[in-house]
């Protein structure tokens, strides 16, 4: 990590060049094409480069890599300069985390940063009203697709000219990566969130499903997945905030519309963002998240210009409530840790909806020119204002005791990494340890028929539980819950969490029995264990009166012996997570 700006030489010749730089012309290229175009990946960290030249509250930092080859840049305005990122994490300042680029086709949030970077460093009013602020940039999170610019993969969208590509380098769609980390963005992202720390966290996107009024929506991490006093507290203070503060700027916003293939007036649901996405992500360690979604069928400039009033408007709310958020974030872990329990699946409550005053256009369905079917048109010379549904509540449907720490064995790498990289703390044993825990066995689970970003995901897992004194090895991993990322802890290491581990594939190995028998001469062996046990023979007796497809199934009935045998493997479909209760 390192900081443009160094001082090798004398402050005098340093001071020289802020001097000159200033007279730098720090327009950017899309206020010079009138809001058409986005400058390409090289352009923007240049342009951050001379902004941290020219004006000491700026600074520029590198971290770490990406899996374009190209590290992570991290924009940093305060109003005292920083010249190393120690002074981020040991700063008491509102902190902010502006996350751009992760679909670089979807540049609004890159251009409107710049410009909002720029214009606080120029400012010497804005630059005492955020004098209490970090205010934390990502220019462009996904360089790879930043990279590989084009002027035709976003069939819908009007603006800019050129633009990045969904896919990174590898093709992977980042904002489906944060809790799985398979990216080299995605663990360098992580750094730097822990560095930052953010109170607020926006992540600018542009997006359609439907088409309306707005040019803004916004998508606020679901209220009650986030839960307690901070979940009570995005949907009472900040969402109604934000929405109030952008209407005097006469920008009419809605919560993101979640409808595709019909229209919105007809009642829409909130987006339900799982740990894998980006404010899914962030809440995890208490953060307040935002998504902006821009609508791709609205002018470029006015979605740029409308994310930039966005910003600001969080940066006011981050401000004005600074006291309360850090009071809030510092309680969340004992709010969390005081429930016992920890919901980790929900569904929409279809009997709580908020009214919303929709401003749509009226969608009907006609017959295509193009194919012999028919197609959704939305008349935009009829435009509405209805009262319509909108599904923000979301009720728990299952929930996991949260025990006291979590057992971890030690071969386990990819997800040892992980931990360290969201600086979840452990030890090891340190010698041979015999520990009563809970086990856990994987039940049932579905998988997904075709691949998703590099995996086949799990869903609808369930497990048995069981209580026995387990050996661990020295060095196996001891993680108390009692700490900032108990939350992480829970998505992913209960493997019915929706964004597991387990369903993330990280445990396949250990659905794959290893050992077996051949049937020929396990026959003999399963004769002698019937008659030596007594109620095992019970058990089969009554399986094969009870169960009619057991009954006809002599390789079954074989298999029900084997696996209630000494001789069937402890490792098959145990997961190599242990809990202590």
């Amino acid at each position: 990590m390192r900081k443009v700006i160094v001082l090798l030489l004398f402050l005098s010749v340093y001071s020289c060049n802020k001097s000159n730089n200033k007279k730098k012309d720090f327009t950017t290229l899309f206020e010079k094409t009138k809001g058409s175009e986005t400058p390409e990946y090289k352009a923007v960290i240049s342009y951050y480069k001379d902004l941290a030249s020219a004006y000491s509250g700026v600074s520029l930092f590198s971290f770490g890599q990406t899996d374009s080859g190209e590290p992570l840049h991290l924009v940093v305005y305060s109003q005292e300069e920083i010249y190393n990122v120690d002074e981020i994490k040991t700063s008491s300042k509102n902190r902010i985390l502006i996350n751009n680029g992760i679909h670089p086709g979807e540049s609004d949030g890159i251009d409107a940063s710049m410009m909002l970077i720029r214009d606080i460093a120029q400012n010497d009013s804005l630059k005492e009203k955020y004098k209490n602020t970090l205010i934390c940039i990502i220019p462009v999170y996904n360089i790879g697709g930043a990279l590989n610019r084009n002027s035709h993969t976003r069939a819908n969208q009007k603006g800019p000219k050129e633009y990045g590509f969904r896919g990174n380098a590898r093709n992977f769609d980042l904002n489906r990566d944060f809790i799985k980390q398979d990216t080299k963005n995605a663990a360098t992202f992580a750094e730097i969130f822990h560095t930052v720390n953010p109170d607020v966290f926006i992540d600018n996107h542009v997006s359609n499903g439907a088409d309306y009024q707005y040019a803004i929506t916004h998508l606020f991490t679901q209220h009650n997945k986030l839960g307690g006093s901070l979940g009570k507290f995005l949907e009472t203070e900040m969402r109604p905030y934000l929405e109030k503060s952008l209407v005097e700027k006469e920008i009419p916003i809605t919560p993101y519309v979640n409808v595709w293939g019909t229209t919105p007036e007809t009642g829409f649901s909130q987006f339900f963002d799982s740990p894998r996405y980006s404010t899914g992500y962030t809440t995890l360690f208490h953060t307040l998240g935002l998504m902006v979604e821009t609508h791709m069928l609205k002018p470029y400039k006015i979605r740029v210009e409308q994310t930039y009033e966005l910003m600001f408007s969080a940066l006011d709310f981050t401000n004005k409530k600074s006291k309360e958020i850090k009071d809030l974030r510092s309680k969340a872990l004992d709010e969390i840790l005081s429930n016992k329990t920890y919901p980790i699946a929900f569904k929409v409550d279809r009997g709580n909806p908020t009214e919303l005053q929709f401003k749509g256009y009226e969608g009907t369905v006609i017959d295509s020119k193009v194919t012999s079917g028919k197609r959704l048109f939305y008349d935009k010379t009829k435009p509405f204002t209805k009262a319509t549904k909108y599904f923000n509540n979301f009720l728990a449907t299952k929930e996991v005791r949260i025990p006291k720490a979590y057992i971890l064995q030690q071969g386990w790498h990819k997800v040892i990494d992980r931990l360290k990289q969201n600086k979840i703390t452990f030890t090891r044993f340190k010698k041979d340890t015999t520990i009563k825990v809970e086990v856990n066995h994987i039940d049932d689970f579905k998988t997904r028929n075709t691949a998703y970003e590099g995996h086949y995901l799990h869903y609808n897992t369930t497990i048995k539980k069981s209580s026995k004194a387990i050996q661990f090895r020295k060095g196996d991993l001891y993680i108390p819950t009692n700490q900032n990322g108990v939350r992480y802890l829970l998505e992913t290491l209960e493997a019915e969490a929706t964004d597991s581990f387990f369903n993330w594939n990280f445990f396949d190995s250990v659905l794959q029995q290893k050992e077996g028998y051949s049937a020929y001469v396990f026959e003999d062996v399963a004769e002698e264990l019937l008659a030596k046990n007594p109620s095992l023979k019970k058990q089969f007796e009554e399986r094969l009166q009870n169960d009619e497809a057991f009954a006809k199934n002599s390789r079954a009935q074989l298999n029900f012996i084997y696996k209630s045998s000494s001789h069937y493997e402890k490792a098959h479909l145990r997961l190599p997570i242990f809990k202590v209760n």
